[in-house]
């Protein structure tokens, strides 16, 4: 069952306690409103709507049924206006207290103030003047004091924070906390609901084109960072939460309380979010709309990450897809490392955070197998988080140069418990000592682990970069064919590790070379290991044999897991591409002509050139609430758990995901775990 004070349980009571039937006599299924025996088309998303707030006012506001009007006609107004609900002051349902529009979710910022407008005329229509007046379209409500002291221009000076209940005032604030009726305190969400109210944001920040959609999640981000702080917050039982909208606030007014907020928390962790708020009054009031009623810290962490991935998917498509590597490659490249929570990971081109984001997944459960009784028991509990959230906190760390994308990381640590002080934006490839400057535990062999994507094809030059950008890398000298480039008997350009002759020192060089010689610099000696997803070329080139050299010189490599072409495709990236998993050799470590090497090249990791999903669907187990599903590919088996609950803003249920399991020794995972406990050479 859904939890308690969610819209959807509220329709049920109403359904069982016989203010509400579903009619299927006919070939129409119809919901009837039976204390005034009101029919309407059910499959209608408005209806469902209407239905869900049908419930609430009988339950969460007190009004009786038989004095809840349904398409009720106004008088004066056209002959086809109605109001969708009227709540009267009397049994004869003769006069309006509230008229309320109802609308489906998700409609647009100009379809939701064109029906303000609509119930502001409807309310107060000559012979039908109501006290109040509102909108809801889903989890997006707003209510008015629908006094004639306000102007036909002044909706931004009659907001009330909630419906009155019972006849009432309406509240100055609508959200407390630990209150008795839990639908007066902000709730967690299902992933559904999530998505719904992100989307929401999006358009409203976004506007059409207003702001680049990474300037538009930049502002988003620093309003959900508000957000979770206000959360969290220490307050007493029954104190309001400031992240809401009081009853008669302006716009303007809650703008600069927010703000306000945002920039007390600015102070306490200024490398987080150096910027100011660039939104203005009326769309952040839109924006606090669409959130204020979700507790994102009680969310669930596996909610909160496949519903922004699954936003993400669709926010950043075309020229930023580069930064996002699928997830399927992501939960790959980790369970074979399977970090510890004593390990510190990097990942110095890190995009969004999946890299970093998965290893805090791996570990936290990890800790779910050692407090199995974490969700129950007070003492299991804070170990439970301990275990993981220090983790998070101090031992994953990113670098991303581009300011924007770094953000959208930054959130989704803050969203999944933080570590976002550790994600900084910089350009991982600049001199240690720029990057020392912005985060002083990122030294050289100071990791355990690192996890990257680089960026391809790109190529650093010197003309561009400058000359000090260029000194000390030793890649340089080793791009081009052994032999040609370079005087043997130069002292400078010899290399006694490598038993050759280097290469002269070129002044261009490309971006991926130059990161696999930084992840070289990064990790520990002798026990460092790295997950890099890198272009064939640097494989297969007859031209990268030095750099091939260098690098089974510097390390051991342990696998190399061939990818299909069209791994990248649908993130607009068409090289063929290997994830290479390598060990950084000890100071004295000689490479050993014996050393086994773990070679794959798996055909269906998950999704096709266009991103469709093409893993092998089985059902496991279903029990009309709780399904669970196995999902197959050639790099491991997944199994994903699902759970009925409401399909935001339509009164319907939905399977939504609630968590996924990679399945122990399955696909080219378990191949490798066999390999590894008897490494002799192997090609699967």
């Amino acid at each position: 069952m859904a939890k308690p004070g969610q819209s959807q349980p509220l329709i049920e009571k109403a359904l069982s306690e016989g203010h509400l039937r579903l009619d299927t006599s006919g070939k129409t299924e119809r919901i009837v409103y039976v204390a005034v025996n009101h029919f309407e088309k059910w499959s209608d998303p408005e209806e469902k709507v209407r239905a869900e707030f049908y419930a609430e006012l009988i339950y969460k506001y007190d009004y009786a049924p038989q004095r809840i009007g349904v398409e009720v006609t106004v008088p004066d107004r056209s002959p086809s206006d109605f109001a969708d609900l009227v709540v009267f002051h009397d049994d004869e349902r003769k006069r309006p207290f509230a008229v309320v529009e109802c609308k489906k979710d998700g409609i647009s910022d100009a379809e939701f103030n064109q029906a303000v407008e609509q119930a502001w005329g409807n309310g107060n229509a000559h012979k039908f003047r109501a006290a109040y007046v509102g909108v809801v379209a889903g989890g997006t409500r707003k209510f008015l004091d629908a006094d004639d002291k306000y102007g036909a221009l002044e909706r931004d000076k009659n907001v009330v924070a909630d419906l009155p209940a019972g006849y009432g005032k309406p509240p100055e604030y609508k959200y407390r906390k630990g209150v008795s009726k839990d639908w007066q305190d902000i709730r967690p969400v299902s992933k559904g609901e999530l998505i719904a109210a992100i989307k929401k944001c999006h358009q409203t920040l976004w506007g059409g084109g207003r702001l680049s959609p990474p300037a538009a999640f930049g502002e988003f981000c620093k309003i959900i960072f508000v957000k979770v702080r206000d959360e969290k917050r220490p307050r007493k039982k029954g104190e309001p939460y400031q992240f809401q909208i009081k009853t008669d606030e302006k716009a303007h007014a809650l703008a600069a309380r927010i703000k306000a907020m945002y920039a007390v928390e600015q102070l306490k962790e200024p490398d987080v979010f150096a910027e100011d708020m660039k939104i203005d009054a009326g769309t952040l009031k839109m924006v606090v709309s669409h959130l204020e009623s979700i507790d994102f810290s009680r969310t669930d962490l596996d909610t909160k990450g496949v519903a922004f991935e699954q936003f993400m998917d669709d926010f950043f498509k075309g020229d930023f897809g580069q930064y996002f590597t699928p997830r399927e490659i992501i939960q790959f490249a980790v369970e074979m490392l399977r970090p510890d929570r004593d390990d510190k990971i990097l990942d110095p081109a890190c995009g969004s955070g999946g890299f970093l984001l998965y290893a805090m997944d791996y570990v936290r459960r990890e800790a779910d197998k050692l407090y199995p009784n974490h969700e129950t028991d007070p003492d299991e509990r804070e170990s439970h988080r301990d275990f993981w959230h220090t983790f998070a906190q101090d031992r994953l760390y990113g670098i991303e140069i581009n300011d924007e994308i770094s953000r959208v990381a930054k959130m989704n640590m803050i969203l999944h418990d933080d570590g976002h002080t550790n994600v900084i934006s910089f350009d991982a490839l600049e001199r240690f000592e720029g990057l020392r400057s912005r985060k002083k535990r990122l030294q050289p062999g100071g990791f355990d682990l690192v996890l990257t994507n680089p960026p391809f094809g790109a190529v650093v030059k010197e003309s561009e970069k400058g000359k000090a950008y260029m000194e000390g890398w030793e890649l340089l000298r080793y791009v081009g064919k052994p032999g040609t480039g370079g005087s043997d008997d130069d002292p400078e350009r010899s290399d006694a590790r490598a038993g050759k002759k280097a290469l002269k020192s070129r002044t261009s060089i490309k971006t991926e070379i130059l990161f696999c010689e930084r992840v070289w610099q990064f990790l520990k000696p002798g026990t460092g290991r790295a997950a890099i997803v890198l272009p064939d070329g640097i494989l297969t080139n007859s031209s990268l044999q030095g750099v091939r050299d260098w690098l089974l010189q510097r390390f051991q490599l342990l696998a190399v897991v061939s990818l299909p072409q069209e791994a990248f495709q649908h993130a607009g990236a068409g090289v063929k591409a290997s994830v290479v998993f390598v060990r950084k050799r000890a100071e004295d470590e000689q490479p050993d002509d014996d050393e086994a090497i773990f070679m794959a090249a798996p055909a269906n990791i998950g999704y096709d050139a266009t991103g469709r999903k093409t893993a092998r669907v089985s059902v496991k187990s279903e029990n009309g609430r709780k399904k669970v599903e196995v999902h197959a590919t050639d790099l491991f088996d997944v199994e994903v758990t699902f759970e009925k609950a409401a399909k935001a803003g339509t009164g319907e249920e939905e399977w939504q995901e609630k968590t996924r399991r990679v399945v122990a020794g399955t696909g080219v995972l378990g191949q490798y775990r066999a390999f590894e406990k008897k490494p002799e050479p192997f090609f699967v």
